[in-house]
């Protein structure tokens, strides 16, 4: 006899924001494979040589989300949103500590996926994370759709049902942020 039917992530994610501290451990099962991937994925655009693993990825940026008990979840979308945000931070943490940009070296190509129309310029994770915070600055909601469309790894649909936006919109707005981030990383690109 099979046991129990697994509670969806959204009944989880609101016991966690209630404080269920139960609701946390049966949390991290239901959505570890999905973290795991999205960490895979973040870790493979870092340079060789990147001593972190995606399981340590996922454990730093869980501990993260569960650990900020102030966080009311709205739904799977939204915290794979703040997953993605957290890999985004780690990453960048990580980075600036080993200073790579500061001096220059260890410069990588960073793609934002769907067969872009203009390829990116070869940059680092500071760099894209730079120019996030730009286009933050210029346009918050393009901003949630990169975090959501790159870091979280979601598709125009379910990037979509996260913002509550069209699947229209979220692919105009995407469009425009690669566009907007390519601008932007050109710009940046060591020697000009």
């Amino acid at each position: 006899m099979a046991g129990p039917e697994p509670q969806p992530v959204t009944q989880l994610l609101e016991a966690v924001s209630g404080g269920n501290a139960r609701a946390s451990a049966e949390l991290l099962p239901v959505v570890y494979e999905e973290l795991r991937r999205l960490a895979k994925a973040r870790i493979s655009r870092e340079p060789v040589g990147q001593t972190l693993q995606p399981t340590a990825l996922v454990h730093e940026a869980y501990l993260r989300l569960v650990g900020d008990a102030d966080v009311r979840w709205q739904n799977r979308g939204h915290f794979f949103g703040a997953a993605a945000q957290a890999m985004r931070r780690i990453l960048v943490e990580r980075a600036r500590h080993r200073g790579r940009l500061k001096r220059g070296g260890g410069m990588g190509r960073v793609e934002l996926t769907d067969a872009m129309a203009v390829e990116p310029p070869a940059t680092d994770l500071l760099a894209l994370d730079e120019a996030l915070t730009r286009l933050e600055a210029y346009d918050k909601r393009k901003s949630e759709v990169v975090m959501l469309r790159y870091f979280a790894g979601l598709t125009i649909d379910e990037t979509a049902a996260a913002l509550g936006l069209s699947p229209a919109t979220v692919k105009s707005e995407w469009t425009f942020a690669r566009t907007w981030l390519h601008r932007e990383l050109s710009r940046t690109e060591p020697g000009e």
